[in-house]
């Protein structure tokens, strides 16, 4: 456990405090949640595999709730293509996608935007869950196309460009 987490256990409901905020969330009842010697221990009731699979997902989801309110999560996204631009315009986000009106996105609780120049937007929040629903459906906006590989694309994401009609047909010769 981080150093400046608390963590509070009343059931099935768990609520972990730290420095950027606080997250609460409430578990399956059949798993037992214990703090033991500065770490949260997670016990299935038995060995049956649907015990199994609640245990990895509680385990992974106190894990991340740890980590969202100690570090933060970050989602980037990058703008690609000749006229397409985003701004920020107080809170919310605008873009300019090949539209002919700009498309407005309005952040959520707890998520918040940073814009690096004109063709990068981070998503930072301290929900993993909320950071990339509101990631995807930025990107939803307008995907990359396949073509001319312009759109909007995660940071680092790869892209693959398709020959369109003549490149095929001349690949055929």
């Amino acid at each position: 456990m981080p150093s400046g987490v608390t963590v509070d256990i009343k059931g099935n409901e768990v609520t972990v405090k730290g420095p950027k905020g606080e997250l609460q969330r409430s578990f399956d009842s059949a798993m037992s949640i214990t703090m033991n010697e500065g770490s949260l221990v997670v016990t299935p009731p038995g060995d049956q595999p649907r015990y199994g699979a609640v245990h990895g997902l509680t385990r992974a989801l106190l894990a991340n709730m740890v980590e969202g309110v100690s570090k933060g999560f970050e989602k980037a996204l990058e703008v690609v293509g000749v006229g397409y631009r985003v701004q920020k315009a107080g809170d919310k986000l605008v873009f300019q996608s090949g539209f002919t009106h700009p498309v407005e996105v309005v952040p959520p609780p707890g998520v918040s935007f940073q814009v690096e120049g004109t063709n990068r937007v981070k998503v930072v929040g301290i929900d993993k869950q909320m950071v990339g629903d509101v990631a995807a459906k930025i990107r939803a906006i307008r995907k990359c196309d396949h073509y001319k590989g312009k759109g909007i694309k995660y940071a680092g994401e790869m892209i693959r460009i398709k020959p369109g009609k003549a490149g095929r047909a001349a690949a055929k010769k």
